[in-house]
């Protein structure tokens, strides 16, 4: 499985990407391993994730989110953000 990903970065700003392993991302990101951008900015908590069957899938959605609004992003993540069991889930 791929997903496309929502962060939610402890300054308040949310990064986007996409990986085919959520859980180790999310620990990379949290271990100032993962993106350049969210390495200054944790903790990092995720806020919305998406599954996609192939790669090209996830990074198509990834590059749509990126090029939404904040506005539309939050909108996103409220409508349809990951419930805290979910959450428990993919971090353990």
């Amino acid at each position: 499985m791929n997903y496309t990903y929502i962060l939610s970065c402890r300054d308040g700003s949310l990064y986007t990407g996409w990986t085919n392993d959520l859980e180790k991302r999310l620990q990379a990101h949290n271990s100032g391993k993962g993106a350049k951008y969210t390495k200054s900015r944790r903790p990092v908590s995720l806020a919305y994730y998406e599954e996609f069957e192939t790669r090209e899938m996830a990074m198509k959605r990834e590059y749509e989110i990126k090029h939404m609004t904040r506005e539309m992003k939050l909108k996103l993540i409220h409508s349809t953000g990951i419930t805290e069991s979910a959450k428990r889930h993919i971090t353990g």
